[in-house]
């Protein structure tokens, strides 16, 4: 994130502080929250590696391979059941138009994880049938919300139906490059759920808590990090957080009046500015 972000919502309030040398602190302020933002731990995890879905899918086209050879090998046999191809399955259940044959597949148990070849056999192709339209909404959000494989996740945070991607928000087992994305998505729902993701980093909460389209309460949900909520976070970045939240035209009186009490300084001059106090 640059200065120039960092500030865009808090400059414009600061120039209008009646006080000569109120400008000038402020401007401190948000030079040193600036720089913490560069500095955050998971600002750079935070962001989507430009590969990440070729990762993924890469992960489990690896492991197919694997198995494509193994059972391969162990079809040699005379009395050895024949054992369709995973690629040959997995193309045939990403086209599928059976939604029948897509349900039983995305809520079949899986696997031990001992059973190492059918376990990755079978992730493998959840995530044909998590891309897959034709698999029934029902069970792409029972996908969503339970899966913890990345490969599978991924697609399912593409999905053309909201009501998937907030399952995937929701999801704690999320990366958080890909719960950081879904703060970004065109749907108010899917962006809150993410956002109350404890997988998503400080800085897309910061970003979040300076959406000035962000809804009440979600901003009052990021107003409470650091306090009543996740006491043990990082006090420099929950406070940031809070100072936003008190700085972002949509706070309510009630978030505002409370952050005006806020164990921070700044946190509490920002509250009490927007109170007109």
């Amino acid at each position: 994130m640059t200065d120039e972000t960092m500030n865009g919502g808090t400059m414009g309030d600061d120039a209008t502080s009646t006080t000569n040398d109120q400008p000038v602190a402020d401007a401190q302020t948000d030079a040193q929250n600036a720089t913490n933002v560069a500095n955050m731990g998971d600002a750079t995890d935070a962001t989507m590696p430009a590969d990440a879905d070729a990762a993924a899918h890469a992960a489990a086209t690896e492991a197919a391979d694997a198995i494509d050879t193994n059972d391969t090998d162990e079809s040699d046999g005379a009395d050895a059941p024949h054992i369709e191809p995973l690629t040959a399955t997995y193309e045939r259940l990403r086209h599928s138009t059976d939604a029948a044959e897509l349900h039983e597949f995305a809520r079949r148990p899986l696997p031990d994880r001992g059973e190492q070849a059918a376990f990755s056999r079978a992730t493998a192709l959840l995530e044909a049938v998590a891309g897959n339209p034709h698999t029934p909404e029902e069970d792409r959000v029972f996908l969503a919300s339970t899966m913890p494989f990345p490969n599978v996740l991924v697609k399912l945070s593409e999905d053309a139906s909201p009501t998937v991607r907030e399952a995937v928000a929701a999801n704690a087992d999320d990366k958080n490059w890909l719960v950081g994305r879904l703060t970004k998505d065109d749907v108010p729902a899917v962006r809150d759920k993410a956002l109350h993701n404890k997988r998503t980093s400080w800085k897309m909460r910061l970003e979040g808590a300076q959406d000035p389209d962000m809804d009440v309460e979600t901003l009052d949900f990021l107003s409470r990090l650091g306090a009543e909520l996740e006491p043990d976070a990082n006090v420099v970045l929950s406070s940031m957080v809070r100072r936003a939240v008190a700085l972002n035209p949509n706070a309510s009186q009630e978030i505002l009046e409370r952050l005006s009490a806020d164990s921070s300084d700044e946190v509490v001059h920002a509250a009490r500015r927007r109170l007109g106090q």
